[in-house]
């Protein structure tokens, strides 16, 4: 691909792209030569025409362009239409929805906490790009479907076993208008067989390839967007899931990757995820990214050069520092886990809703206290399964928080929990109440200086009060207390005098359990005029009363 000078006109040369001639039409007074087999701009149009070529790595004679001045991205655009949602885009979140809009297949890099998903939301709504499928992890599939909800009136339905042949269905006869699978499920909804795999001449079975791939032609033709939560997930194009998340997206308009950790390691990452929203065209296809941008020793080459061609055709990213501004002191969001100790949970649920049962139909003052006691023994039970429950979910979020290189503020009861949370992270640092004071203040001093240290994992009640956490902008419950004052005071170690940033607190409720009716009772508390204060005697009195009136009549009753 080369651009030379003749006479007054530049000439472009390249083999046929229909990519490539779209961008080329782009120019000023552009013309083809028939004769000559190229595209023939005026050099008064130098400008332009040395952007083009440094934008698709065309060489300009005998030299690449690459001039510093290329490398200033753009401001983002400013959106210009109205969007029907229930709630009003941050303005740094109606920026990246008008970049969306402009440029179609699009990596919202976003840093955790800024508002990904409300983007993509928005974006499909904006296009009527419906039907809309999301991909995402197993564990956020009820939380997309709850945002759907919360921002729109679109219906959006988890794809499940019960309706694997018949949910085109729900399309056709207007019933839902966003479909929501995990990664782990592509193949049972979308995939009709594959190829068996040929031997190879060293005798070993051929890798798979998309092309060996099988899929439901009208399960996948009838999306008009795909977004694709988590994306960076499918950074290995081997990977069967990576193969069908492409097949899938392939040839839709509208295609958005979320992700605040596109690239974990090196460029290399970012092959996969360009591959699949159909944008690796526009770093002059697969060969020419690879060596461009992963040579050298590192696996690392012309980074700056990368970033701006990013910026310019399909990926944007900002921090919380950069929409400062835009943002409130402290926001909240709630993660729904769908938690795996179910059965376990739904035998202790019966037995505390026959207490209660006993406990409201208890006339002597004598037994209704004995049965308060077990009663608060039982809650306790249940949130202890729902907190075993929900580690995997946990993990996945700290995870995801850890790899886009933030620092994170984990708030726990349980030691069973903990424990396993150390396990899992043994670089983490710990307040807990089996800690000394000095032990104490080293981690409390390493997580707010070193930069290697950005996990610290809390007890609510050793940790709660009268510690600065300001290196961290993230606070997480996994496990709730019974009080707004409790939540508020965990929330503060990190929204303190010094903390630069927005706080996000995020709370790990097991869907349909007992955190959702101890969510509900902080929230209740936190709206009173005055927090509800007494011995631990009569606050637990008040608690068995309040998770009575939350379970349903009909659980009261039965």
């Amino acid at each position: 691909m080369v651009i030379t000078q003749q006479g007054s006109n530049y000439r472009i040369l390249f083999k046929y792209n229909p990519t490539l001639i779209e961008r080329v039409k782009e120019l000023p007074e552009r013309k083809f030569d028939p004769v000559n087999k190229c595209w023939t701009v005026p050099i008064r149009f130098k400008v332009e025409v040395e952007k083009f070529a440094f934008r698709y790595n065309f060489q300009m004679g005998d030299k690449v362009v690459n001039e510093e001045n290329y490398f200033d991205i753009p401001p983002m655009p400013e959106l210009s239409v109205d969007i029907p949602l229930k709630m009003k885009l941050f303005p740094y979140q109606a920026t990246g929805v008008a970049y969306n809009l402009i440029h179609n297949r699009v990596i919202i890099g976003d840093k955790p906490g800024l508002g990904k998903t409300c983007q993509a939301i928005a974006t499909v709504i904006a296009k009527n790009a419906f039907p809309c499928l999301v991909i995402c992890p197993s564990s956020l599939k009820i939380n997309w479907q709850r945002e759907w909800q919360k921002w729109s009136d679109k219906k959006a339905v988890i794809l499940t076993d019960s309706i694997k042949k018949n949910f085109p269905l729900f399309w056709s006869a207007g019933l839902t208008q966003v479909f929501i699978v995990n990664y782990e499920s592509l193949k049972k909804y979308f995939v009709e067989y594959i190829d068996p795999p040929k031997m190879g001449p060293n005798g070993k079975p051929v890798k798979m390839r998309l092309n060996n791939v099988h899929f439901k032609a009208h399960n996948i033709g009838m999306f008009k967007s795909v977004v694709i939560d988590e994306i960076h997930r499918v950074k290995d194009a081997s990977t069967q899931q990576a193969k069908f998340t492409k097949g899938i997206s392939h040839g839709k308009e509208t295609i958005l990757g979320l992700t605040g950790t596109p690239v974990i390691n090196k460029p290399k990452d970012l092959i996969s995820q360009l591959g699949i929203i159909d944008q690796m065209d526009a770093f002059g296809g697969y060969k020419n990214f690879n060596m461009r941008y992963c040579s050298g020793p590192n696996e690392a080459s012309n980074l700056r050069e990368l970033n701006y061609k990013l910026n310019l055709s399909c990926f944007y990213q900002r921090e919380k520092k950069d929409v400062l501004k835009d943002l409130p002191a402290k926001m909240r969001q709630i993660i729904l886990c769908e938690i795996s100790t179910r059965r376990e949970y739904q035998d202790a649920e019966n037995s505390l809703v026959d207490y209660l049962k006993k406990y409201k139909d208890a006339d002597d003052q004598k037994i209704a206290r004995a049965l308060r006691g077990e009663i608060m023994v039982m809650i306790g039970i249940l949130k202890n399964i729902s907190a075993r429950g929900k580690l995997a979910d946990v993990c996945e979020f700290v995870d995801d928080i850890l790899e886009s290189g933030e620092k994170l503020v984990l708030f726990c009861h349980l030691k069973d929990v903990i424990n396993a949370l150390k396990l899992k992270y043994p670089k983490a640092v710990t307040i807990t109440g089996d800690d000394s004071s000095d032990s104490r203040q080293h981690a409390v001093d390493s997580f707010q200086n070193n930069p290697k240290t950005q996990l610290i994992i809390c007890s609510i009640k050793a940790a709660g009060v009268g510690l600065t956490l300001t290196a961290s902008s993230h606070v997480a419950f996994v496990e709730l207390p019974w009080t707004a004052a409790d939540t508020d005071q965990c929330e503060d170690r990190c929204h303190r005098i010094g903390q630069l940033e927005s706080v996000m607190a995020s709370y790990f409720l097991g869907e349909n359990t007992i955190d959702e009716k101890i969510y509900k009772i902080i929230q209740a508390k936190r709206e009173m005029a005055s927090i509800i204060t007494g011995d631990t005697e009569q606050i637990e009195e008040d608690i068995v009363s309040m998770v009575a009136n939350l379970f349903n009549a009909k659980e009261v009753e039965s």
